[in-house]
């Protein structure tokens, strides 16, 4: 699989003739312009997990003749911006439910946040995680009942991602969080079975150096921190390498 680095948590995809594109709200680098134009793909999907404006932008309504299908998280569907997407091409997913089109599978787990998080596999077999905003919001400000809070809800969530395996998983390590930037992600780790994991939405934070705490928790060497737009990555099936 080739992977590019949108912005924040925007990532493009490409495993064999398909395209899967997740939360491009900016391109910097034109990465799914060029590739759109080069049109050598069979299927283009474009994945938005949820509102923000830092995750959904109305300039991917220029993908629409040749997207396969937009799969939106089902509160994008109460936004005034949806209304320009072609509804024929539109998918909106709730949380815990699932849908495919024969070529590829979806699954929508929930956020602790808005929206939802994908779990996809493709036409070839391989199986991504795009956690969207769905992390252990520690916020070290918050008062101890909101504290509790985000441990209680994140926790929860995991339960239902127990075991989940996945070829790539994106999950957000956020500077804002400082010192428990990694907490979401040591656990996440923990309990489910990854062959390698990409770092995301940390937008003018430096690289993420990961902690030795984290690479027994992930158990994988293959992880991801990219910082600047256009970043490329392949992934071999074992291993992230500069092509």
């Amino acid at each position: 699989m080739n992977i590019n680095y949108l912005l924040n948590s925007g990532f493009m995809i490409r495993d064999e003739n398909t395209l899967l594109v997740f939360d491009d709200y900016e391109d910097p680098e034109g990465i799914v312009d060029a590739a759109y134009d080069k049109g050598d793909f069979e299927r283009l999907y474009i994945f938005v997990t949820h509102a923000h404006f830092d995750h959904f932008s109305t300039h991917i309504r220029a993908y629409a003749q040749n997207t396969t299908r937009y799969i939106f998280g089902n509160d994008i569907k109460h936004t005034k911006r949806v209304k320009i997407f072609p509804k024929e091409k539109l998918v909106y997913m709730k949380r815990y439910t699932e849908w495919t089109d024969g070529a590829i599978k979806v699954r929508a787990y929930d956020s602790t946040d808005v929206g939802i998080s994908y779990w996809v596999e493709t036409p070839s077999g391989k199986k991504i995680f795009h956690a969207g905003d769905f992390n252990w919001w520690h916020w070290e400000d918050d008062t101890p009942e909101d504290i509790e809070l985000a441990e209680k809800v994140f926790k929860r969530q995991m339960k239902r991602l127990d075991g989940m395996e996945a070829d790539i998983a994106f999950f957000p390590i956020d500077g804002r969080l400082g010192a428990s930037q990694e907490m979401g992600a040591i656990e996440f780790a923990l309990r489910t079975k990854l062959k390698s994991f990409v770092a995301m939405h940390r937008v003018d934070y430096p690289r993420w150096e990961p902690s030795q705490k984290f690479l027994l928790a992930a158990r994988t060497p293959s992880i991801w921190s990219p910082i600047k737009p256009g970043e490329h990555r392949v992934f071999d099936g074992k291993e992230f390498r500069e092509d």
